[in-house]
């Protein structure tokens, strides 16, 4: 029987490409994920039988792809808030903690979240919104 030793951790990540030195708190992804899961799957000892139980991986693919619909569902979520405050003045709270009042010019969909331009001034964080008339 040919075993195939695991690989690390630093090994995983390298070969997942999830980890990069620039960005060492970058988190798994789903195909990271997989690619763990394989590992794991191929380096299981077919003998224990508290490794065999291919119900517990179905599970855990399940659960990933429950945590993946939800985080889809809060990006929808407040992009479309982001969205509905087009052409509305709002109030909002800025980077020195003061209060700013303006109207919502544009609305930017970025890789981190939506941003807005509020009287011309851009990258306002929705949730510093505290009044929208």
């Amino acid at each position: 029987m040919n075993v195939t030793p695991a690989t690390s951790a630093d090994e995983s990540a390298a070969t997942t490409g999830s980890a990069s030195s620039s960005n060492p708190l970058a988190e798994l992804g789903p195909n990271a994920f997989l690619q763990l899961m394989m590992v794991q799957l191929q380096n299981q000892n077919p003998l224990s039988a508290s490794q065999s139980d291919p119900t517990q991986f179905m599970s855990e693919i399940a659960q990933m792809t429950s945590v993946e619909q939800e985080t889809n569902t809060a990006q929808s979520t407040a992009q479309s808030a982001a969205l509905s405050l087009l052409g509305h003045a709002v109030t909002y709270t800025d980077n020195s903690g003061a209060a700013q009042t303006g109207t919502v010019q544009k609305v930017d969909l970025t890789p981190s979240g939506p941003t807005l331009t509020i009287g011309g001034v851009a990258g306002i964080n929705p949730t510093s919104v505290s009044e929208v008339s």
